[in-house]
């Protein structure tokens, strides 16, 4: 599926293209995929509409930074992180 983009340094997922099949969940290292109807996901929503418009279509999987498992419980890693840069794409 061409529902995931990719930022600089996160992806998001193009609500309108994905088919909600669920593949993806044990997939994602960061355990960062939740459903949309779970408490507290606007926020979540709305961003992944708005990059999902501007980042390049991630069609295959990578694989994650060697420094990933260290990101996984940085608090509030979203404000103090976050780039709007696009990603590479694939």
């Amino acid at each position: 599926m061409d529902c995931f983009h990719e930022g600089d340094n996160m992806l998001v997922i193009d609500a309108g293209v994905c088919i909600h099949c669920g593949v993806c969940v044990p997939e994602c290292p960061a355990d960062a995929i939740k459903r949309d109807d779970e408490p507290n996901m606007e926020r979540w929503l709305l961003l992944n509409a708005e990059y999902a418009r501007l980042w390049p279509v991630l069609a295959r999987k990578g694989e994650p930074p060697p420094d990933a498992k260290l990101w996984d419980q940085e608090p509030d890693k979203f404000e103090r992180f976050f780039s709007s840069a696009p990603g590479q794409g694939s």
